[in-house]
């Protein structure tokens, strides 16, 4: 199971986008301080989040309210929570399944050997 950064992606390739900059993600991963201009990219497609370390020059490059980010943030962790949360409750429907359905199950008898 991953984590979700569907929202950070979305946001942020707006707010990218319709900067009166217009920076291109290589441009602004490299004012972000990143080698390597596929950063924003990554971000963009939801591949990995935005460093917590990076937020605050996100923030001014792209002049973003720091609340409007925080919660951006915060929805794809509570996404994230959520997917992780429910799947710990379906393994432990699985278990309760399994061993329904072994109950049910007559035991294998064993050869008997003289």
């Amino acid at each position: 199971m991953s984590r979700c950064f569907n929202n950070i992606a979305k946001f942020l390739k707006d707010k990218r986008t319709h900067h009166p900059k217009e920076y291109s993600q290589s441009e602004l991963s490299h004012i972000l301080g990143y080698k390597n201009g596929q950063f924003i990219s990554n971000v963009e497609r939801g591949l990995c989040s935005v460093p917590l370390k990076s937020l605050p020059k996100i923030c001014e490059v792209l002049e973003i309210n720091r609340d409007e980010l925080k919660k951006v943030l915060l929805d794809d962790y509570e996404k994230t929570l959520e997917e992780h949360l429910n799947a710990g409750e379906n393994k432990e429907e699985d278990k309760s399944a399994e061993a329904q359905e072994s109950a049910n199950v007559e035991p294998k008898q064993e050869a008997t050997h003289f």
